[in-house]
């Protein structure tokens, strides 16, 4: 295991694990305290409703047995023993006497302590309307807010309703015993729950880890893999979910790094065939004018005049190569740092290429090259970097000349399209093998296919041609097959002129 590796373990306490453990304890344990609290309460609402249906008629009984009023007036010695006897038979009830309006007239309770006057009537009369069949709960006089099942009944003298019974069903020593009871009865089932919750996330934990880290594992596996120098590791996982992105992502993002390693490999090779090519292309002008130099040193009494002149002009030629090398190398730099921003103004694309074509006829006519045009007649001006656009045009002549052989013919179109003017440079040479093509352009690189000039240089005239027409973005385009020549492309912006007519001049 790597030094990274070792010193980047993690404790059990920060692991994954732990944090999933942990949460599914938590939840469990809050879901577990709403079942204790939902599971009491509904056990006690369920004791009241009981309570209700199997004490309902309490209140009814007592009006109907007993004379509770005489002479409008409630009959407290009757009714207090009454009630005295009632409670006796069940201690958990507190009997009421209410008039029509909920004022407590009289009452039978434990401690003799109440806390509301008046009870409201609303439930009474449900309870009433109803029959004691539905569950119906009303308010506690010994609490301000509390409330408990009841049983209540109306109260006649004669046909007068007078007033009501209302019977507490849960008295107040019911309720201290039922605490009691209660406490002892949440601790069990909290001490239960909390067994059951213990076990469940413990169970979940081990699940659903297991089916988590298993996919996490492999991920980890494949990474530190990839990180130890197989580049080749990729994570393989089945289905879709979020860790499927990740894995995908990593295999992307590792496709991408091996790509760009790839690429470096590539471009380390391609400078030191840069340097190998630029040593090589220095030393033969460098050695030719210190030999020229070194023969006229050596022999300059006995050198006629026309072999000085004949040394001095090799010299000259070679330190022209010299130069123009080193240019190149200093241009392609700067277009590449985007150091070369273009200045484009309105320009005749013709005149230009007459131009271009006239300075080259000299180079040409000795090489038996035929240089032709062919263009409209009044083509509109194009907007570009005129100085730019010469140089692309001299390099793509530059380049046809090294492969047209002697007796063939170099091209340069100009046709007219709807906002463009397409250019073309079209030679007969031996044209370009179709797995070289696509690399033409590419810094250093040389296209494979025989060159007629001795003095062909690095082959940087291509890819200054491709920077010069991406910095004014535009694409060049390259038609070749072997035995029938190479044709370059590319297509210039019109500038709001006006075009005649299309027709066609060719120059020879």
């Amino acid at each position: 295991m790597s030094k990274n590796s070792s010193s980047n373990k993690i404790g059990f306490f920060r692991s994954l694990i732990w944090k999933l453990g942990a949460t599914f304890f938590l939840i469990l344990l809050v879901i577990s305290a709403i079942y204790l609290y939902i599971a009491v309460w509904t056990a006690e609402m369920y004791y009241q409703e009981t309570s209700q249906k199997l004490n309902a008629e309490i209140a009814p009984h007592i009006a109907a047995e007993n004379k509770c009023f005489v002479d409008g007036k409630a009959n407290d010695e009757v009714l207090k023993g009454v009630f005295h006897d009632v409670m006796i038979i069940n201690p958990s009830i507190e009997v009421y006497l209410l008039n029509t309006e909920g004022k407590i007239l009289t009452y039978f309770a434990p401690n003799k302590k109440i806390k509301l006057d008046y009870v409201p009537l609303e439930p009474i009369h449900e309870f009433i309307e109803n029959k004691g069949e539905s569950f119906v709960m009303g308010h506690d006089p010994k609490a301000e807010h509390g409330e408990k099942s009841f049983s209540a009944a109306e109260v006649y003298e004669g046909s007068e309703l007078m007033g009501y019974i209302y019977v507490i069903l849960e008295g107040e020593e019911f309720v201290n015993a039922s605490q009691l009871l209660l406490g002892s009865y949440i601790l069990r089932l909290g001490a239960r729950s909390m067994i059951i919750t213990l076990i469940a996330a413990l169970l979940i934990s081990i699940i659903a880890l297991s089916f988590i880290t298993r996919n996490m594992r492999k991920m980890v596996t494949v990474i530190r893999e990839f990180q130890n120098g197989n580049l080749n590791a990729r994570v393989k996982l089945k289905g879709k979910s979020e860790l499927n992105e990740f894995a995908d992502s990593f295999n992307d993002m590792a496709d991408t790094i091996v790509q760009n390693v790839e690429e470096m490999k590539t471009m380390d090779n391609l400078r030191r065939e840069l340097v190998a090519n630029v040593s090589h292309d220095l030393r033969t002008p460098l050695a030719t004018i210190q030999g020229y130099i070194e023969t006229i040193m050596m022999k300059s009494d006995s050198l006629s005049k026309e072999d000085k002149e004949k040394y001095m002009h090799t010299i000259f030629s070679s330190t022209e190569r010299l130069k123009n090398l080193v240019a190149e190398l200093f241009e392609l730099s700067k277009l590449e740092a985007r150091e070369t921003k273009p200045n484009p103004e309105p320009f005749s694309i013709a005149e230009l290429v007459q131009d271009v074509q006239q300075k080259n006829l000299i180079i040409a006519e000795p090489k038996n090259i035929e240089l032709k045009l062919e263009f409209p007649y009044d083509l509109p001006f194009v907007y570009a970097d005129i100085g730019m656009m010469e140089k692309v045009l001299q390099n793509l002549l530059d380049n046809a000349m090294k492969f047209t052989p002697s007796g063939g013919s170099i091209k340069i179109s100009l046709k007219s399209k709807k906002d463009e003017i397409l250019l073309s440079v079209a030679d007969s040479g031996p044209g370009i093998k179709p797995e070289t093509l696509p690399h033409i352009f590419e810094r250093y690189q040389k296209a494979e296919r025989t060159s007629l000039d001795e003095k062909s240089g690095l082959g940087l005239g291509l890819a200054i041609v491709k920077k010069i027409l991406e910095v004014h973005d535009i694409n060049i385009f390259v038609e070749s097959s072997e035995n029938t020549g190479t044709v370059f492309s590319f297509s210039l912006p019109k500038y709001k002129g006006k075009s005649v007519s299309d027709k066609k001049l060719e120059y020879s």
